[in-house]
């Protein structure tokens, strides 16, 4: 027991949603008692798993010592009873998901989908996608997550579509030029349009399940489109004629996208006003040669405060320059200023210093490597994975892949790295990653 409680305080971060986090990781990726021994090859685990290498033997000794398999015999009933909670709506969701979408789970796939109920959770619905499987871990308490759970499962139905197809797809990449603009989609999908197709379509298949009245349905619609996911509106019409048709949608997808009409969709975009962001978020967005994505973490109070939050506003515009003057006016009062330091970062990489951008990418890296004085002197776990991102996809465009995947790597270990990052990251690893093409403007110059 006392081996049990030292490891779990050596290992403890100070956000314990990050803890819980990584030993959600770690439960996923170990085999069963009493040896917990991992499944997967050492490179196949996933990084915070890996964290917690040494683990799986102090858990099998407290295994033995605390007798869990007669605990667990005490305990299997509550269990399963969370696991009858869930049973009911999550068939529900996938029933009405694969009908809707006509498209069977076969059992022989090695795709798997599965449901986690584990009371000690909490509130916090734990999602993973490690290549063919998507997990979600939940608890049996309180408001039943459905929304997360269907949102899920249409990605599990989706996301290999939304591959397959990605060429036919980029068809419409032109949209993401004024999608990027919004200060509230994730920066993940502003250099990613298969991603960001990705998401639109699910998102809309989502509203045609919800069967939302129709005031509600536009407002839906509207508000989807006013932070960023532009395309939800054309597939969430396209979608009527695909209920008309008899196909799946892994064989209408090509015919859906066809009937996008992308000059329309444009020149309706110059039009629409995207909702602003908080002033306590940090919204941004990157050139094409290094992907877009601010840190989404809250702006410390202080008399830099507005500089900051100009800076990202100018950012969301794509005006570089702007950015740049705020984030250098903090830097000129506070030159270790962090949030400044990355903030310039990425307004580096707007305005095409790309060796500007790398490094001071690097010196965020370098001070979560130091020894600061202060807590407020190290990066964020988003801030800290992005800039490893940035630099592996600068590495990438640079075609030096074996470096860009050591970032990326770099990445996936940053210790409560965000979801978004993290799915980035292993992108990276898995395809690396390319310069999307430049799109045509509507009167035919790029």
């Amino acid at each position: 027991m006392e081996a049990l409680r030292t490891y779990y305080k050596e290992h403890a971060l100070a956000d314990s949603n990050a803890t819980l986090s990584r030993f959600v990781s770690f439960a996923l990726a170990a085999g069963p008692p009493p040896a917990f021994t991992f499944e997967l090859r050492r490179d196949e685990l996933p990084p915070d798993a890996l964290a917690l290498e040494g683990f799986n033997e102090i858990l099998a000794n407290f295994y033995r010592e605390a007798h869990l398999d007669q605990l667990w015999e005490h305990f299997q009933p509550d269990y399963l009873r969370g696991v009858d909670v869930y049973r009911a709506p999550v068939s529900e969701i996938v029933f009405g998901a694969s009908t809707y979408l006509r498209e069977i789970v076969k059992l022989q796939s090695p795709r798997i989908f599965s449901v986690y109920v584990e009371p000690l959770v909490g509130a916090k619905t734990n999602f993973r996608n490690y290549g063919d499987h998507y997990t979600l871990v939940v608890s049996p308490s309180g408001v039943l997550p459905l929304d997360d759970i269907r949102h899920a499962f249409l990605h599990f139905l989706l996301d290999p579509w939304a591959i397959r197809y990605r060429t036919e797809a980029s068809r419409a990449s032109a949209v993401l030029e004024y999608a990027a603009r919004a200060p509230l989609l994730p920066g993940e999908f502003h250099d990613d349009f298969p991603a960001f197709f990705d998401e639109c379509l699910v998102r809309a298949v989502e509203l045609r399940l919800r069967h939302l009245a129709p005031a509600d349905l536009s407002s839906a619609i509207d508000q989807a489109e006013a932070s960023g996911y532009v395309l939800v509106r054309p597939i969430y019409a396209r979608l009527s004629e695909f209920e008309k048709s008899e196909s799946s949608i892994s064989a209408y997808l090509p015919e859906l996208i066809k009937g996008i009409d992308v000059s329309a969709e444009v020149r309706r975009l110059q039009g629409v006003k995207f909702a602003e962001r908080a002033t306590d978020a940090r919204p941004g967005t990157l050139p094409e040669a290094v992907p877009a994505r601010v840190s989404e973490s809250v702006i410390k109070a202080g008399p830099a405060d507005a500089e900051l939050a100009e800076g990202q506003r100018q950012i969301a515009a794509r005006n570089g320059a702007a950015a740049a003057a705020s984030f250098e006016r903090v830097l000129a009062v506070s030159p270790t200023d962090l949030r400044a330091t990355y903030g310039l970062a990425v307004a580096s990489a707007l305005s095409g210093d790309a060796e500007r951008a790398r490094e001071l990418f690097s010196k965020v890296i370098a001070a979560a490597n130091g020894s600061p004085s202060a807590q407020d002197e190290r990066p964020g776990a988003a801030d800290l994975s992005w800039s490893h991102i940035y630099l592996g996809r600068m590495y990438d465009v640079e075609g030096k892949h074996e470096l860009a995947v050591t970032e990326y790597r770099a990445a996936l270990a940053v210790n409560g790295i965000p979801e978004p990052a993290r799915s980035a990251a292993q992108r990276g690893v898995e395809t690396g990653y390319q310069t999307p093409p430049r799109a045509n403007k509507p009167d035919g110059q790029s």
